[in-house]
């Protein structure tokens, strides 16, 4: 069976959406991280809001640099999780029909790499709940945004979790890997 690995940028005061601060922290220690989950995924899975920032923003980096990541992600398989979302214009995506929970337990048993998940928000506590997250990796970068709360509000959704793997990064970045916690 695939893993579903999410891997998410976030501030020490809980930012997560428009992550252009991470810039300055994306050196040669994180780019080797970032190529390791590419290489080790053959697809990726993402919700509305994650699908409309990147769909923007891969298409319009040169594949040909090897130092953006664009070939892959302009060229691997994406999955959508969407009720709104009828028709993608991003390369090789496709929304999920249905369920989100039986698309991605039939994703998984697919033959193949791991799924990567990037953003963490609805689509993620759904899939967290339902016990399909194999992996949780937060990017935590030394910035302060200066939310008031968390940028992506999950009220409803309490998780617990081990610690599988931490990174400490030269630039500051402290990217954590937990794996969810079985719920009773």
């Amino acid at each position: 069976m695939r893993k579903l690995v999410n891997s998410t940028y976030i501030t020490l005061d809980g930012v997560i959406e428009n992550p252009m601060w991470t810039s300055p922290y994306f050196d040669e220690e994180a780019r080797g991280l970032a190529s390791e989950q590419t290489d080790e995924a053959d697809a990726m899975l993402m919700g509305r809001a994650t699908y409309d920032g990147m769909s923007v923003a891969w298409p319009q980096q040169d594949e040909n640099d090897p130092n953006t990541g664009a070939a892959y992600f302009n060229n691997v398989k994406k999955y959508v999780a969407s009720t709104t979302l009828t028709n993608p214009t991003w390369k090789n995506t496709e929304v999920l029909q249905g369920d989100l929970v039986e698309a991605v337990t039939a994703l998984k048993a697919q033959q193949g790499k791991n799924i990567i998940q990037y953003g963490f928000g609805s689509v993620t506590a759904q899939l967290i709940r339902a016990g399909l997250v194999d992996e949780v990796r937060f990017w935590i970068h030394p910035v302060l945004e200066g939310a008031a709360s968390v940028t992506v509000p999950l009220t409803d959704f309490k998780a617990s979790f081990d610690l599988v793997d931490t990174r400490v990064h030269k630039s500051g970045v402290i990217v954590a890997s937990y794996r969810p916690k079985a719920t009773a």
